[in-house]
């Protein structure tokens, strides 16, 4: 009989739904030490019906089953210089399905007169980092295995499951959206276990002019630099980015999304549990100006942002342009003129505009079809899969950042246009208690057509990013191809994109004529596609940074440093004529 802790964690998850037996983790250190608390139990109608009936992990400090509950809610601490610690003032974080429901956590509320530590920490470290291919190697080493272990640690049911309901409470989503960013985080570090963490680091090495002489090229780390991560992903992006910062030994100070502050919190202490010097990282919670006074006040020297463009652009400006953007995107999908396979094109549209309420960066924000799939059914099965959402599973629920007036007045303006429509949705969400500042929608689709979508008066308004389950789709045909792809020309942002065609020529020219970083193309191509086996990243910007990949870390965290050696003067040398 095979042991369950050498099974694949899909076919344990199998056996878990056939049988409605608890899941016990698979041994690991983190594991299996014994903890008090009960992991598991149902919150309201609103909750997945999956639930695990284990104790947090023993690194843990907070039961994400108790968010919401408790009338006590747990406190997020800041983490500074290897010391825990909590502020004078909290921040409230409300339960983002139910407005009746204590706050889920209170997050610090860091004041500019409190950043000290901060200051500190980061005027400690040096330009050329923690280490380097001459300073500290044996940590390229150390990372290796703390990526190692921690990847095995997320590769757990327990702690997945942990860490999934940990994101769900933050930002509501489905269980399988939520399991799926846990399984792209886990893959991503154990894909830098062992060697990979130093390979990063590998340098090249030139031929001199004469004997002794060699040039070098090493990739360099910046020292102290920031990190600023968005809600929608609590734990993937700010993973990805911190441990590709550590990795090329940066001491990063990170700041999280108010919002969700617990997940990277539980997080970090997961890194120290797996042997990460709690000195190595600097967890700063609180609102964004303050974050710009550590960052534009110590010598940070680089900061990753991942999210809104207009927060993009400020601190480009306040750090004089040191800055790594990976920012808003509205992000299209062009459906080619051959027609096949209709019922996964409809599923994968409606995945890409719906799936996590919308509220991705590379959610599909804009369909171009071509008109031969007028009559095939399309746009109904599109419609159809968007009626199965519901508030019960979190396939829909509430958008964190625009309110439900503001959606509705973008889909009746967009309506308002000559020939436009709506075609699904427009209308508030019904049947829930979600806070009222957060906005509530149906699944929206509203048709412009495109000869209306390219006038001067209305393009800005047919483009604009609404980060909701919300999207804008519209026909052309082979005479307007050209005017499809000046549309394209015209977006400002270019984060992801899919090309929905096997038609070799008309893939090549929309590929040929656009600029977005990651592009997906071919039948199944999608715009929703973030894992951790390719590049994701803008394009067209000198600023932009990519994550996941060797090349994403080397690109963002690290610099070229060429060093030249040359060593022997030769035995017959005589002094030339000065030059």
């Amino acid at each position: 009989v095979t042991q369950q802790s050498q099974l694949p964690f899909c076919i344990i998850m199998f056996r878990q739904f056939l049988t409605s037996q608890p899941l016990r983790s698979a041994v690991s250190r983190s594991s299996t030490r014994n903890t008090a608390g009960v992991f598991g139990h149902q919150h309201g109608s609103m909750a997945c019906r999956r639930h695990m009936a284990t104790a947090p992990p023993s690194w843990a400090t907070v039961d994400p089953q108790a968010m919401g509950v408790d009338t006590a809610p747990y406190e997020v601490q800041n983490l500074v210089d290897g010391n825990w610690g909590t502020t004078k003032s909290s921040i409230a974080i409300p339960d983002p399905t139910d407005k009746d429901a204590p706050p889920i956590f209170t997050t610090p509320d860091t004041q500019v007169d409190e950043l000290g530590p901060f200051y500190d920490s980061l005027r400690k470290v040096s330009k050329s980092g923690l280490h380097n291919p001459l300073k500290n190697p044996d940590r390229y080493v150390q990372y290796g295995e703390i990526s190692r272990l921690a990847g095995h640690a997320l590769s757990q049911p327990d702690i997945a499951e942990f860490f999934a309901r940990s994101i769900m409470k933050c930002v509501p989503k489905s269980h399988t959206q939520a399991l799926g960013e846990v399984t792209v985080t886990a893959a991503f570090l154990n894909n830098f276990g062992g060697d990979n963490v130093r390979r990063l680091a590998k340098s090249f090495g030139v031929p001199g002019d004469h004997y002794g002489q060699m040039s070098v090229g090493h990739r360099w780390p910046y020292g102290p630099v920031a990190l600023v991560t968005p809600f929608n992903f609590p734990l993937e992006i700010p993973v990805l980015q911190l441990m590709g910062a550590l990795y090329m030994g940066n001491k990063p100070v990170l700041k999280p999304s108010e919002q969700v502050s617990v997940v990277m919190e539980q997080f970090i202490r997961l890194l120290i549990d797996c042997g990460m010097e709690p000195t190595d990282v600097d967890l700063l919670n609180c609102r964004g100006p303050v974050a710009q006074e550590v960052i534009v006040n110590t010598p940070v020297r680089l900061t990753q942002f991942t999210g809104s463009s207009r927060v993009g652009e400020m601190l480009s400006s306040a750090t004089n342009g040191k800055v790594k953007l990976e920012d808003a995107g509205f992000d299209w999908k062009v459906i080619g003129p051959d027609v096949a396979d209709v019922d996964y094109v409809a599923y994968q549209c409606d995945q890409d505009a719906y799936a996590t309420i919308g509220q991705k960066c590379s959610a599909q924000s804009i369909c171009f079809i071509h008109e031969n799939w007028k009559e095939t059914g399309l746009l109904d099965k599109m419609k159809a899969n968007a009626a199965k959402r519901s508030v019960s599973d979190f396939t829909n629920g509430p958008v964190l950042t625009v309110s439900t007036e503001s959606l509705l007045n973008h889909t009746n303006q967009l309506a308002s246009m000559p020939g436009a429509s709506v075609l699904w949705g427009g209308k508030a969400l019904e049947g829930h208690n979600f806070p009222e500042k957060y906005g509530a929608i149906e699944p929206t689709a509203v048709f412009v057509p495109l000869e209306e979508m390219l006038k001067d008066e209305n393009f800005d308004t047919c483009v604009s990013e609404f980060f909701a389950p919300f999207q804008v789709v519209t026909y052309y045909n082979d005479d307007t191809v050209d005017d499809m792809l000046s549309a394209l020309e015209r977006m400002s942002h270019h984060l992801t994109a899919a090309v929905v065609s096997n038609d070799p020529e008309f893939q090549t020219k929309v590929l040929a004529h656009t600029v977005n970083g990651t592009t997906y193309a071919g039948r199944r191509a999608r715009t929703t596609g973030a894992p951790q086996n390719h590049w994701f990243g803008p394009a067209g910007d000198p600023r932009g940074c990519g994550i996941g990949t060797p090349e994403a870390i080397q690109l963002v965290w690290s610099c070229h440093r060429e060093i030249i050696n040359d060593n022997f003067v030769p035995a017959d040398w005589t002094q030339p004529k000065t030059s």
